[in-house]
């Protein structure tokens, strides 16, 4: 039986993970006799997995004959940028596995238990993934990226004043908490009009990533980019969905998308070959209209702040029409000093 105290230790030091990319994230603990002997997660994409981090924690490899390992995620079986971890446990002895989840990668799903099996140890699987992995169970599920809607708006549902400038709209608390929502994604996408009139970073600025989400936008042509926007520069890597190639140098750091006419589903189905498997769309708010018409909201996260703009401010949301409704869950909602966040999830 699964002993849900040293599951939930395994699943807490999966969250601390929190540089694993396109990698999910995965913890894991040694027990043996009721005593915990080691925990290990996988810290960062490239490096060892949690399994292995676990091992590497013990004071004598030979602790690991007859213990039993809770894992939040199904043992790898193949070779990939670190050797498979079913096989290693395999050789170390350890008797049980406790799984929270099979793996949805089917390079490994369903693999990693047969091998374990195989050798005579003994599986459980819980099949509960405790909230760990949305995205990357989502692509494997749906063969394309998590799509999270996220703005700031004002009471009366402006996200911009009616001047052709940026409207700060919420406070330290909202801002910091967006920073850790655009931390949580893989691409950060944003259309023309808000890359010329924000002129947004688009990174993490709450803390240092090796692996930065991708900021993105969508252009009629990417010549016409302001050479001087942040997006250019070299935070992070960029990736541009232009209409037209570019005929000017661009940093090393910029990739360009060429195709004479880019829809979300288009730019979705893009980022799926590219393995991403989130995608935050922050504005404006044509491209938001764009992805709710296109019924390719996922997630949405709205941080409200206590203002009015009226008379010409811009709508969130304003565009394309949408062909149905989206349903959503009953939304979550969180103060963050004056501001309010409301977020849900697609019913």
């Amino acid at each position: 039986m699964i002993e849900p105290k040293y599951f939930q230790l395994a699943v807490a030091a999966a969250k601390r993970g929190k540089d694993t990319w396109t990698n999910p994230q995965v913890g894991a603990v040694i027990v043996k006799d009721h005593q915990v002997l080691a925990v290990g997660y996988h810290h960062q994409y490239g490096h060892h997995h949690a399994e292995i981090d676990a091992l590497e924690q013990l004071d004598d490899i030979n602790q690991a004959k007859g213990a039993t390992m809770y894992v939040t995620l199904e043992p790898c079986s193949h070779y990939g940028k670190t050797p498979p971890c079913a096989k290693r446990l395999t050789e170390v002895g350890i008797s049980q596995v406790m799984i929270g989840q099979l793996d949805p990668n089917p390079i490994v799903s369903g693999k990693g238990v047969a091998i374990l099996k195989d050798h005579g140890i003994n599986v459980e699987v819980l099949g509960e993934s405790q909230g760990l992995n949305e995205a990357y169970n989502f692509y494997y599920q749906h063969g394309r990226p998590l799509v999270t809607l996220k703005y700031a708006m004002s009471l009366d549902g402006k996200i911009n004043g009616g001047k052709k400038e940026r409207t700060m709209l919420t406070q330290t608390a909202a801002q910091r908490d967006a920073q850790q929502l655009r931390s949580r994604q893989q691409v950060i996408l944003v259309g023309e009009h808000t890359l010329s009139i924000d002129n947004p970073r688009l990174t993490v600025r709450t803390s240092t990533m090796v692996f930065p989400p991708i900021r993105a936008a969508l252009v009629r042509s990417v010549d016409e980019v302001n050479p001087e926007s942040h997006l250019l520069d070299w935070s992070a890597p960029t990736w541009i969905f232009s209409e037209t190639a570019a005929t000017k140098q661009l940093p090393e750091n910029v990739r360009v998308f060429v195709s004479p006419h880019w829809t979300p589903s288009a730019i979705v189905h893009q980022l799926a070959d590219e393995g991403i498997q989130s995608l935050l769309v922050e504005g404006g708010s044509h491209l938001q209209a764009a992805f709710i018409a296109a019924d390719l909201v996922d997630k949405a996260v709205m941080y409200i702040a206590p203002m009015m703009l009226g008379g010409t401010g811009l709508p969130a949301a304003m565009g394309l029409p949408a062909t149905s409704q989206i349903q959503f869950e009953k939304p979550v909602i969180t103060t963050l000093g004056p501001d309010i966040r409301v977020s849900t999830r697609r019913a």
